[in-house]
């Protein structure tokens, strides 16, 4: 199961959005399920990322989106860091980085 996630960032505050990754990747190493994600940034659009999720079913995956760590992450995100909603979607690719 493969979530793609783009967020476009508020001008200036990419590094603090990249920091807020780290600290999102320590959490998910911890979480059921999860297998791998990555960040990507867009070399021709300052402020514009991709986020890879892997996971190992729809459950597990549907278990984090839930989880307060996820609410919360995102809410910080939304309220300080970017400039428009986060668009997330299920991918059909399962192994697109390995």
């Amino acid at each position: 199961m493969t979530l793609g996630m783009d967020y476009h960032v508020l001008p200036g505050r990419e590094e603090e959005f990249e920091r807020l990754w780290a600290d999102v990747t320590a959490a998910l190493a911890c979480q059921p399920g999860h297998v791998v994600s990555r960040l990507f940034r867009e070399v021709q659009r300052p402020g514009t990322y991709l986020v890879w999720s892997e996971w190992s079913d729809r459950e597990a995956l549907a278990r984090f989106t839930h989880s307060q760590e996820f609410r919360a992450v995102t809410a910080l995100g939304r309220a300080e860091l970017l400039a428009s909603p986060p668009r997330h979607r299920i991918l059909p690719i399962d192994d697109l980085g390995r």
